[in-house]
């Protein structure tokens, strides 16, 4: 699925226009994106949480010649999903629709 056909999805599930979700859709992503770079947690119950994560810096190979490379440390984006979403992909639980 693509971000157009979820923007419809959603448009249809919630009664909305397609352009009032797409609008939704993108400020939930903003939103999100801000909270993480930030360094806090952004967490929906039953779904999962958004987090940023640090790697400590580490030594590599260069696969082509073999050579140990520096891997520079860095934070990225982590995200860890909810009971309910891991059940669901399981095929444990359906999600009830309101």
């Amino acid at each position: 699925m693509n971000k157009s056909e979820l923007i419809e999805i959603v448009a249809k599930e919630s009664d909305l226009s397609k352009a009032a979700a797409g609008k939704l859709l993108d400020s939930l992503v903003a939103t999100v994106t801000k909270t993480v770079a930030k360094g806090d947690s952004v967490t929906l119950v039953g779904f999962g949480s958004f987090k940023s994560a640090k790697r400590a810096a580490r030594t590599g190979k260069n696969p082509q010649t073999g050579a140990a490379i520096k891997i520079a440390a860095r934070t990225v984006p982590k995200f860890t999903a909810g009971d309910s979403f891991k059940a669901a992909v399981a095929g444990k639980k359906t999600i009830k629709k309101k």
